[in-house]
């Protein structure tokens, strides 16, 4: 039986990984769970789950659950999170926790030995280096968990890296595919979170809206397959159906296809190397008909380019562009800028920084915080 720890599992994929676990109860046992403040829903995942360590990122809101008394230990802040994350007893560790928040107890769990499940794609994007480092020098399996990632990871599996030309990342498009250009300067978040596919959280949700959620999963990619961003492309596929593909050097192309559901991605890496059945409905391509794919357009959805401009400078620069979205989406889901102008503060916090070294967990931190305030003045003199 496999022990899972879940960073994050109060959130859309941590409750999806719990749906997975609560089908195969023979195969896995959670021993932790983390969250940063809904402690209405992680109280009623304890009764059900019975975890051996808690942990609540908010500080008033875990004194709150201790008064329930729940017979388990729970821990608080960042320091929590990190010891969830390091338990001895896990064997996998499922990072969904939103953002750049789950960076340190994602590196934490890998150089505790434990193999990751990896659905917070901002570790790899903010200290890329630095976590395939430990990677590899813990030994641990690092399996994606978004399901581009995923599909790729799948058609890639048993197959030479020097084999591939291209990986394919596809992408809805969001709601406002069709949308023009200056039809996007006035759309609303309550538009925004109305995403045609996939159940999101909220500020993933905003960046597949921008095409930012892509970009990120480009630097991510990059990181995950060690291919260079010259040979990672997106690809606009309303239908969600093909996930991703890669495209080989002898020019045959592999597909990985399912609906549109997070749980065949969470069930794959829980599992891996094997398949667990009944985990999806099946596709009925005679009922999809049709699969269409188109290219972006970059000049309506800049952030896309942000990103491979990030990643072509390398070193601290991904982790200014990361921190500076996430100050730019929180700033429009508050409605004080514009959707179009979350593009316009990214770029301008990218033009301010002076990049380093990716050398250690201190300097991309510090790099996301200098961004964070940069970020936040550049939208006082928007405003």
């Amino acid at each position: 039986m496999k022990k899972i720890s879940i960073l994050g599992s109060t959130g859309s994929i941590g409750q999806s990984t719990l749906e997975v676990i609560s089908r195969h109860p023979d195969k896995f046992q959670v021993v932790g769970l983390t969250a940063r403040g809904n402690t209405r829903l992680l109280e009623s995942q304890i009764i059900a789950y019975k975890p051996r360590a808690v942990a609540v990122f908010d500080e008033s809101a875990a004194s709150e659950l201790k008064k329930k008394h729940l017979s388990v230990k729970i821990s608080s802040g960042i320091e929590g999170l990190i010891e969830v994350a390091a338990l001895d007893e896990a064997d996998m560790v499922v990072s969904a926790i939103t953002g750049s928040a789950g960076m340190l107890p994602t590196f934490a769990a890998i150089n505790a030995g434990n193999d990751i499940a990896l659905a917070n794609k901002e570790a790899l994007v903010m200290a890329g280096p630095l976590i395939m480092d430990a990677v590899s020098k813990m030994g641990v399996m690092l399996i994606p968990v978004d399901s581009e990632h995923s599909a790729i990871f799948q058609c890639l599996n048993g197959r030479r890296i020097e084999e591939v030309q291209k990986l394919m990342l596809t992408a809805s498009g969001g709601p406002f595919i069709r949308l023009s250009a200056s039809d996007l300067k006035t759309v609303t978040p309550e538009e925004a979170l109305k995403h045609p596919n996939w159940p999101m959280g909220r500020k993933i949700t905003i960046d597949s809206a921008t095409l930012m959620n892509k970009g990120l999963e480009v630097i991510e990619a990059h990181y995950l397959f060690g291919i260079p961003a010259e040979r990672i492309e997106v690809i606009l596929h309303p239908q969600s159906i093909v996930h991703s593909m890669v495209e080989f050097i002898d020019g045959s192309i592999l597909a990985q296809m399912s609906v549109p559901d997070m749980k065949g991605p969470i069930c794959y890496a829980l599992s891996y190397p094997q398949r667990l059945d009944k985990v999806l409905p099946p596709l009925n391509l005679l009922k999809v008909r049709e699969l269409t794919f188109e290219k972006p357009d970059n000049e309506k959805f800049p952030c896309l380019s942000l990103a491979y401009k990030a990643l072509k400078v390398g070193g601290t620069m991904p982790s200014v562009l990361n921190a500076a979205n996430e100050v730019a989406v929180e700033a429009f889901l508050n409605k004080k800028i514009s959707l179009k102008e979350i593009a316009t503060v990214i770029a301008d916090t990218m033009n301010s920084h002076n990049p380093e070294k990716c050398v250690s967990i201190k300097n991309v931190l510090e790099a996301a915080g200098w961004a964070k305030e940069k970020a936040k003045e550049i939208m006082e003199i928007l405003n």
